[in-house]
């Protein structure tokens, strides 16, 4: 199995953990660096992926769900419209160019743009390991007492009982953001988050397990598209959505209010004192949290009332409601759902119970151990990061981390989203070759060796 190389005569530039939208971008900027520039400038990269394969939340490729975001805010275009990595290069290579215009929409099938993250992926697979956990990043001191490396340490490709360390100057994490269960749910084979909707489902079907109730907690775009995938796929049930709210509310996706996503506003935010960050951010929740696009609310009101219509109504809106406990009965669940107003409580069985309750960003200590140690905080324990996305280090720490996610504190609501990847792409690798230019008269001395694989 073909890995990323490592030992004593290797340092690399950048070295990314994790090998989703944020970093396959990084690599592609990256790539089309090196593939102008002399041998002397270019960038050493690698990228570190524990999944087996490329992957971008799976459980959700729902067969007609559409992307919320324009194709044009794929891997490259924002930053750089002339490259060959674009979603209209991959269409045209896919030889549906003609068939995706004819559509007149900016919105390309999840699963479509599933397909170029993967076709874009494999056109830089020389730069990336997969199946290679990171068990830890290490700071590597020099003999003047100066933090000049980390070392990343991580299971071996294929061999997950040995692992490698690999030493670089820079680390890129972007992780992904981890599902969020509500306190004290217990994950099973009826009990799940939307992230793994689609293979839970199938199993359900492959064991030939009756559903006839199911329950989806959480009022977002995720919640809306799990009811609907339910009612649709398992046509004798019915399927109740549970929410706090009185009803779904529909995404803000005005022009004015999308400009929170425009690259400049990154600026604004960035530059602001706390207290307008935090109005920027309440006031803009609407354009991407718990809130659903009106042609799917539309749709889903046509159900219910169409169900009334014809006196079978399986699409149930227990709004203004949350589940108080659920029990794990011998062939399926009891959940309690209260209404907020009476107290009421109701008590259902049920066959499968979805949350669709959102994600959470991974804390970075985990993974970085000791290392975080040198990450400055700010006075409210945020990680301190630079408009450049590194993170501000203690002296003496002249190696860098970067950040793909986790920075909606410093750097606004498109830390977590696909609107401004290529540009973050872009400017992470910018300030790598500026800040290399910076050092080099300064780094006479030789990098002393890692571990080898063991």
């Amino acid at each position: 199995m073909k890995a990323l190389r490592s030992g004593p005569d290797l340092v690399y530039d950048i070295l990314g953990v994790g090998f989703g939208p944020s970093n396959l971008a990084l690599a592609i900027a990256v790539e089309e660096h090196n593939a102008k520039a002399p041998a002397a400038d270019r960038l050493v990269a690698g990228f570190l992926e524990r999944q087996p394969r490329f992957g971008w939340h799976r459980g959700m490729l729902i067969d007609d769900a559409t992307m919320q975001v324009s194709f044009l805010k794929d891997l490259v275009t924002m930053r750089d419209p002339s490259s060959d990595f674009s979603f209209l290069c991959y269409l045209r290579e896919r030889g549906r160019l003609v068939d995706f215009l004819n559509q007149k929409t900016l919105f390309p099938l999840r699963v479509e743009f599933h397909d170029y993250f993967e076709w874009a992926a494999a056109r830089v697979s020389h730069l990336v390991d997969y199946d290679a956990e990171v068990l830890a990043v290490e700071p590597v001191t020099a003999e003047d007492g100066e933090v000049r490396w980390f070392d990343v340490r991580g299971r071996v490709p294929g061999d997950p009982s040995r692992t490698v360390v690999r030493r670089a100057r820079n680390v890129c994490l972007a992780v992904g953001m981890e599902p969020h269960l509500p306190p004290g749910a217990v994950p099973s084979g009826r009990v799940f988050h939307t992230s793994e909707l689609l293979p839970r489902v199938a199993e359900l079907a492959a064991a030939g397990t009756p559903v006839r109730r199911a329950l989806v907690l959480g009022a977002g775009q995720s919640a809306a598209e799990a009811v609907d995938y339910l009612h649709r796929t398992f046509t004798g049930a019915e399927v109740c959505a549970v929410f706090a709210k009185y009803g779904y509310t529909p995404a803000d996706d005005s022009p004015f209010a999308n400009r929170i996503f425009d690259p400049e506003a990154i600026d604004v935010f960035f530059n602001s004192p706390p207290q307008v960050k935090r109005s920027l951010f309440d006031y803009h929740r609407g354009t991407n949290y718990s809130v659903v696009d009106m042609e799917l609310i539309e749709a889903l009101y046509a159900t219910t009332y169409r169900e009334k219509v014809r006196g079978r109504e399986r699409l149930r809106m227990l709004n203004v409601s949350r589940i108080r406990d659920v029990r794990t009965l011998d062939d399926g669940l009891e959940v309690a759902v209260e209404y907020l107003p009476t107290g009421e409580l109701e008590v259902l069985t049920a066959d499968v119970l979805v949350h669709a309750t959102g994600y959470r960003p991974p804390d970075i200590s985990g993974l970085l151990g000791e290392t975080a140690k040198l990450c400055l905080r700010d006075e409210e324990d945020g990680v301190r990061v630079g408009r450049d996305h590194r993170v501000e280090l203690c002296s003496p720490v002249t190696a860098g981390i970067y950040l793909q996610g986790g920075t909606e504190h410093t750097h606004g609501l498109t830390s977590t989203l696909l609107s401004t990847t290529a540009i973050r792409a872009g400017e992470i690798r910018d300030s790598l070759l500026a800040r290399r230019a910076a050092r080099r008269p300064a780094t006479a001395s030789a990098s002393p060796a890692p571990a080898s694989t063991g």
